[in-house]
């Protein structure tokens, strides 16, 4: 598949966009239940149509969303203005994210945005949630690592997750998603991980 932002953006104008779940990813919605971090500043990429971020928002973070695909920021910014949340969501590639953005967040959230990028931009998606994150603040995902071939959404093996991570980052959580919806069950690990590494 075409990974440019136009072909992103045509899924989103014709519906076909079977990673939204139109609602948060129960995974989040169980961890903010049993084991809440505490409110901060978030940046939720590849954000969508905001369901996670707006769950977060929901929940008393100050919630920026990314999105290089227009018709999910409008909706995502229709959304939060209708239910009057603290968010605010922005068209940008997160590859090329403003310099005001740096070191500016407590939280960075991730759901099928490292599953949908070239897996050869994977390191490079690290450097971003190292630059976002302030010193010890915390990177929150839904990794999906199913084994299939090809993509998006893109498998990885939960060992190579770690790989990426763990040299900047501190694993807090890591284990599989036992309240994923149904069609991905045993297919998506909940992390935690706080930065030890500051980035640029």
């Amino acid at each position: 598949m075409n990974l440019t932002a136009k072909a992103w953006e045509q899924r989103y104008q014709d519906k076909s966009d079977p990673w939204d779940l139109g609602f948060p990813a129960p995974p989040f919605v169980n961890l903010l239940a049993a084991d809440a971090p505490k409110p901060g500043k978030m940046a939720v990429l590849g954000c969508g149509k905001g369901h996670d971020a707006l769950l977060f928002a929901e929940a008393g973070f100050e919630v920026t969303g990314f999105d290089f695909a227009p018709t999910a920021i409008a909706q995502a910014t229709t959304t939060a203005q209708a239910r009057n949340l603290q968010a605010q969501f922005i068209q940008q590639d997160i590859f090329a994210l403003d310099n005001q953005f740096t070191h500016s967040f407590d939280y960075v959230l991730e759901h099928t945005c490292f599953c949908a990028i070239d897996p050869l931009k994977r390191s490079q998606y690290v450097e971003v949630v190292k630059s976002l994150l302030r010193p010890q603040g915390q990177l929150i995902g839904l990794f999906y690592t199913h084994n299939r071939p090809g993509g998006p959404p893109f498998g990885i093996k939960p060992q190579e997750v770690l790989q990426y991570f763990t040299p900047y980052f501190e694993t807090i959580i890591f284990q599989i998603a036992k309240d994923s919806i149904s069609r991905r069950q045993g297919d998506e690990h909940l992390a935690v991980f706080q930065l030890t590494t500051v980035g640029k």
